[in-house]
């Protein structure tokens, strides 16, 4: 289904004036995906191969992300869940251009991006922002914050007393006087303080798609829930597209429209966040949300849903990935690859189990899959 979207998308995106679309110009309507990521693949190669070269073997590789295919809709937040090392942040740097990937494709509102054909990639930079978990290392220790957050419109073409207004203007918009803070130095700043920096910078280059990788995940709660709420502003107020990676699955289900669970470099499921939480049809996903603290004493997880460690990325299980740490594995997992596939209750709600297809022919399968 992606497939067919991408192609289609694609063909309208070249064949359009690029001469007319600026950077910041919406090209396509309401329904048309803002960004559709098709086929993406990231494997990193294990360095000090010698011996494998001696002996004639094939190189070996981290499958950091395996043929990855999902859209993200305008003006939704698209939540990202998964243990460490399934490929999350790989994804979203990916996605940011941040790292080259090693096959895949990109649509950004009917355009390819770079090398697929109409937006260039500076264009595409200036639409696509990122905010990162470390908050200290983000921000360059020699530059004021005022300077920080009006470095990069300035490079791109904006005058310098523009720049720094704008600055001034996000600086009070993110909650930090700029009186008081614009000419502050990083260390000079709280945790909570410099990622209210680091929001305002993503700003400043007006984006519409804005990647947050663990951005409040180095936060006390409290502070935590302030970033958040004005996160949720920020996105009504400049009709902003999440894409919000984070450990902490009620944090996903507060922020999110949508949640997108992966593991080990691929995705296992997607759909609305209340159908991902409420209607779980994966059985990974039950195990991430049995680990979620409840306050209730009758929803205690009293034994571990899963069992064995987790895979060697290096050499990934044939067939389903899940299967070595799954309580309902079959033959059939060992031998076929699950597809992603479109549930029968509807609201594109996807999951890649052969318990939730029939034609597997798994014992325990059952009719979920959509017409």
């Amino acid at each position: 289904m992606l497939t067919d979207i991408f192609d289609t998308t694609l063909i309208g995106g070249l064949a359009a004036d690029a001469a007319d679309q600026s950077p910041h110009k919406e090209r396509g309507g309401p329904a048309q995906p803002l960004l559709i990521v098709n086929q993406l693949t990231k494997h990193f190669p294990i360095r000090n191969s010698v011996v494998d070269k001696l002996f004639g073997r094939k190189a070996k590789a981290v499958h950091a992300v395996d043929g990855v295919n999902f859209s993200v809709g305008k003006g939704e937040t698209l939540g990202i869940v998964g243990e460490s090392g399934c490929g999350k942040s790989t994804t979203a740097r990916l996605i940011a251009n941040l790292m080259p990937p090693d096959s895949g494709a990109m649509i950004f509102d009917g355009d390819g991006v770079a090398e697929f054909g109409g937006m260039a990639l500076k264009d595409f930079r200036q639409n696509l922002q990122m905010v990162f978990q470390d908050s200290h290392a983000s921000l360059n220790p020699r530059l004021t914050i005022g300077e920080t957050i009006a470095y990069g419109p300035h490079v791109h073409g904006l005058d310098r007393a523009a720049a720094t207004a704008r600055a001034n203007d996000l600086l009070a918009r993110v909650g930090l006087e700029p009186g008081q803070f614009a000419m502050r130095y990083p260390h000079e700043l709280s945790g909570g303080q410099r990622q209210r920096v680091n929001i305002a910078r993503a700003l400043a280059f007006e984006p519409r798609l804005v990647i947050l990788d663990e951005a409040v995940a180095a936060l006390d709660k409290s502070v935590q829930a302030q970033v958040l709420n004005l996160l949720q502003e920020l996105k009504q107020e400049r009709q902003l597209t999440y894409l919000f990676i984070s450990h902490d699955l009620h944090v996903v289900h507060y922020i999110s429209d949508r949640v997108m669970v992966m593991y080990l470099g691929q995705i296992v499921e997607i759909g609305p966040v209340q159908r991902i939480y409420g209607e779980s049809a994966h059985p990974y996903t039950r195990a991430l949300l049995s680990a979620v603290p409840s306050m209730d004493p009758a929803n205690r997880t009293m034994a571990s849903p899963l069992s064995g460690d987790p895979p060697n990325p290096i050499d990934p299980p044939s067939g389903c990935r899940f299967r070595s740490r799954c309580p309902h594995a079959r033959m059939v997992c060992e031998i076929q690859v699950p597809a992603l596939q479109l549930l029968s209750d509807g609201d594109n709600h996807m999951a890649a189990c052969h318990l939730n297809d029939p034609a597997s022919e798994h014992p325990d399968a059952v009719a979920r899959v959509a017409a």
